[in-house]
């Protein structure tokens, strides 16, 4: 190597005479123009500034890579990037095209050291004397200093002195490339320039160019593709074959002027080169797009891009995480299943439709382990207003490409039922609420700061849940009774529910602090469907809460992997958790969901209608999958409620929580645990939990009859709980419960 070093210096030292002589010869009047990458030149103008050329060591930062994210399955959905480029190693190129470059760009590139000294005079003197045309004579060594320069810059200052026609730059990209020349082998060297090149139509790079003009891996390219790309690269921007006729005429040409040259040299016979020459240009236009507008799951990947871009595990700064997003050649692994997925989208075409202006979101999650296997949303993904497109990830948080979310309703319910739970109540435990609720004072509400949020004067009404009456932590749940709840919240403490909503991940959709007011339990705070989920997700997982995920690894550009693996905690007791779900199990068949029924296997879950019908949800878990399902207009919600709306080509005069958004859980659930065998629920502690502590019932109101059956009255075990709601339209209310009495 030494000697090699040795030969380059000797080398550039010759160049600088054989110029200088030049000069004093009067073969260049005015000045000597020296190559440069595209055939752009710099001038020497005088011969007496000292030549300091010594090997300076050059920074090569990584090539812009494409990040890839893929399914569980391991199928790309979508690609990130700043550059169209995938690097490749030299044997994954056709000999061709190697044959081709070498040919067009340096061809005594074996033979000489970091400059071509015959070449480099020889462009000289003609384009001196106005002989034989312009003519470049940068080594391929010389051209990938210059473009890894060039791509080096940050601004666009730092990008103009990279290719500027000045003597200073010339003489420091000949120490760049005597020191490349003594750093890599000539194999190396044409390996990275094929990779650093630019070819025009988005192409950089030989594998991404290869693929966007012929449809095939480098490898695989035959004598007139080479020849195209390797005349591509002189002036890729004016034979770029995006351009145009004029300039497909101009590649044909460069093309040509190739399999000439590498006939000449003999690499090629005289015939090949013809029959080459009688090809058709066969430029394919194969798209390579980026970004998630033109992903088939574009609201997931929406999900991974923000992140990626917002959480500091993926790179300190947002410029950083942005520009490994964009540059850093990611494989990225995800949680999104595409059964899953596609039975997701399925319901929501069934019953939403993309014209309409409420909106639809479903988000699915796996408990125990918190990967989101779907996410989907009713409207086609866009910016086009025209056609109704959104951009909104809505099934999301902000933070995740979401907007502000819809009040989640009665699904909020459910931590005030864990919460009584959690202090021991038992299944028959409850209170005696009217078909109106006032709070006793402004002190029977307090935040967790302690302040007094109860609100005298604010009254909340039973909707379709009827009058009043005693309701048992069963019979109130599965009649989703506001006002029952109310008094619930007030018996455990507003504080203790939302630090329950917490433990379960509850946090607003727009990054907001909780409203902590006495209504929390009624769900009066915006949220999303992948929050949901994931609160949800944790009593089917027997109170093992874990962070929605939508990353398992990511594999760089080296080939090192990275798993991300579930980040879980127990935050409730599993006996708590197997009460709420043995509850929350009744709202199919003597609940809200009565009317839409359940998915023929073990599942429990809560539907939510707001105040107002300004917003419809339902949540429901089975022990294998929880969904969570919204449904609000996004031009606001209460300017634009679900009373007298036409949906999915349906008119609703009231829109409940199992309208539409319990129909989509449903057909969802259907689809995705299709083949899966059905999992069970932990039984309910009897002994724990059956019966009542102290809140008991009054003494049952007996009716006639057999309740299961014509006959004469006997003592069959079960109570009848009159909880009728006078036939006022709902969302599947029981009306009358039988309701077990469990000892």
């Amino acid at each position: 190597m030494q000697a090699q070093g040795k030969d380059q210096k000797s080398a550039v030292g010759n160049v600088a005479r054989l110029l200088a002589a030049a000069v004093a010869a009067g073969v260049l009047v005015a000045a000597i123009a020296l190559p440069a990458v595209g055939g752009a030149g710099l001038t020497v103008n005088s011969t007496t500034e000292e030549l300091h050329l010594l090997p300076e060591e050059l920074k090569e930062p990584p090539l812009p890579e494409k990040t890839t994210l893929l399914d569980a399955d391991g199928k790309q959905f979508a690609q990130f990037y700043y550059e169209n480029r995938e690097s490749v190693t030299l044997d994954q190129v056709a000999d061709i095209m190697k044959t081709a470059i070498v040919s067009i760009e340096d061809f005594r590139f074996y033979e000489h050291g970091p400059i071509d000294i015959e070449g480099t005079f020889r462009a000289a003197v003609k384009n001196a004397t106005g002989s034989g045309g312009i003519q470049g004579g940068s080594s391929i060594t010389q051209q990938y200093v210059k473009q890894v320069l060039f791509n080096s810059a940050e601004t666009e200052e730092e990008r103009e002195a990279a290719i500027a026609p000045t003597f200073s730059r010339k003489l420091n990209e000949l120490r760049y490339a005597m020191a490349i020349e003594e750093k890599y082998t000539k194999a190396e060297i044409l390996e990275r320039y094929l990779n650093i090149s630019y070819f025009g139509a988005s192409g950089y790079g030989i594998q991404a160019a290869s693929k966007r003009f012929f449809g095939k891996p480098a490898a695989k390219l035959n004598l007139w593709e080479a020849a195209t790309l390797a005349g591509a690269v002189q002036d890729p921007n004016g034979t770029d074959p995006n351009g145009g006729k004029a300039k497909q005429r101009l590649l044909l040409q460069r093309r040509n002027i190739v399999l000439d040259r590498m006939a000449e040299l003999g690499k090629i016979t005289p015939q090949e080169a013809a029959e080459a020459k009688a090809k058709k240009l066969g430029y394919k236009d194969i798209s390579a797009p980026g970004g998630c507008e033109t992903s088939p799951y574009p609201y997931f990947c929406v999900y991974v891009r923000e992140e990626i871009r917002n959480n500091p595990e993926f790179g300190k700064t947002p410029a950083q995480r942005e520009k490994r997003l964009q540059r850093g050649g990611l494989t990225i692994k995800t949680t999104l299943d595409p059964k899953t997925q596609k039975a997701s989208e399925k319901a929501l075409r069934e019953y939403v439709k993309t014209s309409d202006k409420p909106v639809a979101a479903q988000a699915m999650v796996v408990p125990g382990t918190g990967a989101i296997k779907a996410m989907a949303t009713s409207r086609k993904f866009g910016r086009d207003k025209k056609k109704n497109e959104t951009s909104i990830n809505f099934a999301a948080d902000g933070l995740h490409g979401g907007g502000a979310g819809f009040q989640a309703g009665s699904t909020f319910k459910p931590f005030t039922l864990l919460t009584a739970l959690d202090k021991g109540m038992k299944l028959n435990d409850g209170n005696s609420t009217g078909s109106v609720y006032y709070a006793p004072s402004y002190g029977a509400f307090r935040d967790c700061e302690g302040n007094r949020v109860g609100d005298p004067k604010h009254d909340v009404h039973n909707s379709s849940e009827g009058g009043g009456g005693f309701k048992t932590l069963t019979t109130g749940t599965l009649g989703s009774v506001n006002t029952f709840f109310l008094k619930l919240e007030e018996q455990v403490g507003l504080c203790d529910v939302v630090k329950m909503a917490k433990k379960l991940g509850i946090k607003r959709a727009d990054g907001g602090k909780l409203r902590e007011v006495q209504t929390f339990t009624l769900g009066v705070n915006e949220m999303d469907p992948v929050t949901v989920s994931a609160a949800y997700a944790t009593i089917a997982a027997r109170g093992t809460y874990c962070k929605p995920m939508a990353i398992t690894e990511i594999r760089d550009r080296d080939g090192k992997i990275t798993p991300y693996k579930p980040k879980c905690s127990q935050v409730l007791d599993e006996e708590v958790a197997d009460a709420a779900t043995h509850i929350m199990s009744g709202v199919f068949t003597k609940g809200t969901m009565t009317e839409v029924g359940g998915i023929g296997r073990p599942a429990a879950g809560k539907t939510g209608t707001t105040d107002g019908y300004t917003a419809a949800w339902f949540a429901g878990f089975t022990p294998d999958l929880a969904s969570a399902v919204s449904l609000g207009d996004p031009r606001g919600a209460f300017k634009h409620d679900l009373v007298g709306v036409t949906i999915g080509g349906r008119y609703y005069s009231y829109v409940y929580g199992a309208s539409i958004s319990g129909r989509i859980w449903k057909s969802s659930m259907l689809g995705a645990l299709k083949g899966v065998d059905p999992s069970s629920f932990t039984p309910v502690n009897t002994g724990r939990f059956g019966g009542c502590s102290g809140a008991c019932a009054p003494p049952p109101v007996r009716k006639p009859g057999n309740v299961d059956g014509d006959g004469p009255p006997q003592d069959d075990g079960n109570i009848i709980i009159d909880d009728a709601n006078g036939g006022v339209p709902n969302d599947g209310d029981p009306g009358e419960l039988t309701v077990p009495i469990i000892p």
